[in-house]
């Protein structure tokens, strides 16, 4: 922390006004054409954590960086004598501004953000054309072992079987002669991303292990292993337990939209019958 650096900062920049002006307590470190920067506002900007130097250079580029945007601003103002337009487009910024403001908090208050699994469960059902897969998924497990592991044949063996029996061999394996182990019986992977591990090259992966479940492979220096327990192409629907944060996403803001229209139609029923619109 260096804001008690900022209390003898960069004294050339402190000015001297020969003309009286009340800066409410604050201490002006630069003015411009009547605008003043304060050092408690250069305190307020100062990140924490810098050196006495990075705060000498960061107090520099700042203060400049003001002195800058005055300048132009006021060579802006002279140079577009109309001010009409920008009025009237700071009036329409405003006016959208409070809306948006009020309409955030309105729904922040009374829409109930929550959406009971069975809603979303029932949203995914009748959207599957929505959840739809770009890339294929699987699920299984994969092991690689050194070409000079032991027990290869019980790896070879247990690598096929879902049972507690070869889970519980294969991960005390892989814990003292396995050079990588995953299991993912329980969630879905990129196709591609278990594929990269295994040096086979293959013009289509997709259509590879849709032939083969289980593979199977050497090289010079390792064996690979992947058992693939299910499987979803691209272009089938997406699993659900990865589209539910999606879906619930699109049932929230499906909510919004319901809520601010309902909200809408109430003003202007309220508004038409109190007699606060005028057709001409």
């Amino acid at each position: 922390m260096h804001k008690l650096l900022l209390l003898v900062i960069l004294p050339f920049y402190l000015v001297s006004c020969t003309t009286m002006h009340d800066h409410g307590g604050k201490i002006p470190l630069v003015e411009v054409d009547g605008s003043f920067l304060y050092r408690e506002d250069l305190n307020g900007a100062l990140p924490s954590g810098l050196s006495k130097k990075d705060s000498l250079l960061f107090a520099e580029h700042y203060i400049r960086n003001w002195v800058d945007e005055r300048l132009l601003y006021s060579k802006a103002k002279d140079n577009i004598p109309d001010n009409a337009e920008i009025d009237k487009l700071v009036k329409s910024y405003r006016k959208s501004l409070i809306l948006h403001i009020y309409q955030e908090k309105l729904i922040n208050q009374k829409l109930v953000k929550e959406v009971p699994d069975e809603e979303i469960q029932n949203y995914y059902e009748a959207n599957k054309d929505i959840f739809v897969l770009d890339h294929g998924l699987i699920k299984g497990l994969f092991i690689k072992v050194p070409l000079t592991g032991s027990q290869l044949n019980k790896v070879r063996k247990y690598y096929k079987m879902e049972t507690e029996e070869a889970v519980d061999f294969l991960e005390k394996y892989s814990l003292r002669g396995a050079v990588s182990y995953e299991y993912f019986y329980d969630k879905w992977i990129s196709v591609s991303d278990i594929l990269d591990r295994i040096p086979i090259k293959v013009s289509d992966p997709e259509k590879y292990l849709l032939k083969r479940k289980q593979i199977e492979f050497k090289d010079s220096a390792f064996y690979y292993f992947l058992n693939v327990t299910d499987y979803r192409k691209p272009g089938e629907q997406e699993p659900y337990e990865l589209a539910k944060e999606e879906a619930k996403d699109m049932l929230v803001n499906m909510k919004r939209t319901d809520f601010l229209k309902k909200m809408k139609d109430d003003l202007y029923q309220q508004a038409v019958s109190k007699n606060r619109i005028i057709n001409y």
